[in-house]
């Protein structure tokens, strides 16, 4: 069986009866136990992936699956609740927690056959865009510089979703992406990352970070894989009021890749002497090629939305702060001893949440303070309003806007920033989406001259995935990007 298999092969496969789901599952964790070197999991669920596989041969065998991916394995970031699974959020605080409930996402992933591998790292509480921040250690990514044996960090905070999908330790994966964390490790893995509309997937037992912001998606080897990922995940649930009453789509079935037509926009904002040649070069390449394939490129500006970060590190932390109240030693998590109730609250809260949880949760805790909030709260709320109304203003004139996903490739794990506003400027080209609800997705698109990814991100209007995965497919489709991923850790 071929190497880096996706989830249409894969699907093939099984239909043709040229593999079984048995077969493939224990490839997957084979690999996983090849790769323990990159950290992707937190809790692999070996004698349960198995134990659903020969159930996915059965129903196949009596020609009642559950869906044409009935049968492949997947990972699931360790922010979805899975049931008598344990989920930790990658935070000690939770490191004990077995969850007695399915989170709408992934049971919608069991409702149609998929069989999970386990629980992916990311950075805690999805707060990160390094994977440094797991109370399990860093992911590694499995790319390396060509001129460096060094690792590099995966991105994140759903590091361990996108560098199992591009080191073969699944055939797709879940992740959620709250300031670009789908995105921003999708580009440094090479990897396909979808973050779509705010309510389009239901975050109901996804673990919250900031919810207003937060939301599920797929990572995928193709465009092909996430829309079908997509359209199994997505979909009205009545348990999130957040949730879109929209009716679901067949993604998959409606992809196309014409872009004849279309207008593209480029904001002038997101252009930088900062921004490295080679990303520089991908753009400018990405851009010549949807002309040639038909569309038009209109320059267009979002003038706030340089101001999307300050912006969303007010937001986040604030509604973070108010999450994570509810984790304080009672009910479930860890539990640290003290003379009293507050000062086990404070213990407990002191040990169970690393430093930059409790960076952000003073900054929230700041912000939401009297003689504050109308300072720093409200004051963001009305620029997050701005920079939305920019974002409707454009697409008035544009299809789609075309973006680099982030301001450099991978870097070394050693070299990253002291200063965390550094870290943050990872994500200046993915937090504006976020900020108004829209979705994004970030395609491979090139390496650059160490071999390392470079990721592109395409956005459009709330509700217009269809549009953004075609497009997606024309880029995908033209370039036809090779990984060409060296399997160091395998020895």
């Amino acid at each position: 069986m071929k190497a880096g298999l996706n989830l249409i092969e894969a699907s093939v496969l099984l239909e043709n009866n040229e593999t079984s789901s048995v077969e493939l599952t224990k490839i997957y964790l084979d690999n996983i136990n090849k790769g323990k070197e990159l950290n992707c999991y937190n809790t692999v669920s070996f004698e349960e992936a198995l134990k659903e596989a020969e159930s996915s041969d059965k129903r196949r065998r009596e020609k009642k699956s559950k869906s044409r991916f009935d049968g492949i394995p997947i990972g699931i970031k360790d922010l979805f609740c899975t049931k008598n699974i344990k989920t930790t959020a990658s935070s000690k605080i939770l490191s004990n927690f077995v969850p007695t409930y399915e989170s709408t996402a992934s049971q919608n992933c069991l409702n149609a056959g998929l069989i999970s591998l386990g629980k992916l790292n990311c950075d805690e509480f999805a707060m990160g865009s390094t994977n440094k921040t797991s109370y399990f250690g860093s992911v590694i990514n499995p790319w390396k510089s060509k001129n460096s044996d060094a690792h590099l960090v995966p991105g994140g905070s759903s590091g361990g979703s996108a560098a199992a999908v591009a080191a073969d330790l699944c055939i797709a994966s879940l992740g959620t992406d709250t300031g670009g964390s789908i995105r921003q490790p999708a580009s440094f893995t090479g990897t396909v990352g979808l973050k779509p509309t705010y309510g389009r997937v239901s975050r109901w037992g996804i673990v919250a970070f900031a919810s207003s912001l937060d939301q599920a998606g797929p990572i995928t080897k193709t465009v092909e894989d996430a829309a079908a990922l997509f359209e199994i995940i997505s979909g009205y649930d009545s348990k999130d009021s957040t949730s879109s009453i929209k009716q679901k789509e067949n993604f998959y079935d409606n992809l196309n890749s014409s872009v004849k037509g279309m207008k593209i926009g480029v904001p002038k904002e997101f252009k930088s002497d900062d921004l490295p040649t080679s990303t520089q070069k991908a753009w400018d390449d990405c851009k010549k090629l949807l002309q040639e394939n038909g569309a038009e490129l209109i320059d267009i500006s979002l003038p706030h939305t340089m101001d999307a970060l300050p912006t969303y590190y007010i937001i986040a932390p604030a509604e973070a702060s108010s999450n994570l109240a509810r984790y304080d030693g009672v009910k479930y998590g860890i539990r640290e001893n003290g003379k009293n109730l507050i000062e086990m609250y404070e213990e407990t809260r002191s040990i169970g949440f690393g430093d930059e949880v409790k960076r952000r949760i003073l900054i929230g805790t700041y912000v939401l303070s009297s003689g504050y909030y109308d300072a720093y709260y409200i004051k963001a709320q009305k620029v997050r309003s701005l920079i939305k109304s920019d974002f409707n203003e454009a697409f008035k004139r544009v299809d789609a806007i075309l973006t680099p996903s982030t301001p450099s490739t991978a870097f070394e794990i050693e070299n990253e920033p002291k200063d965390p506003v550094q870290t943050y400027l990872n994500d200046i080209f993915t937090v504006p989406v976020n900020l108004a609800g829209i979705p994004a997705i970030s395609v491979p698109f090139a390496n650059d001259e160490n071999n390392l990814p470079i990721g592109l991100q395409l956005i459009t209007n709330s509700f217009e995935e269809q549009k953004l995965l075609n497009i997606a497919k024309n880029v995908q489709d033209t370039i036809n990007y090779t990984p060409n991923l060296d399997k160091w850790w395998i020895k």
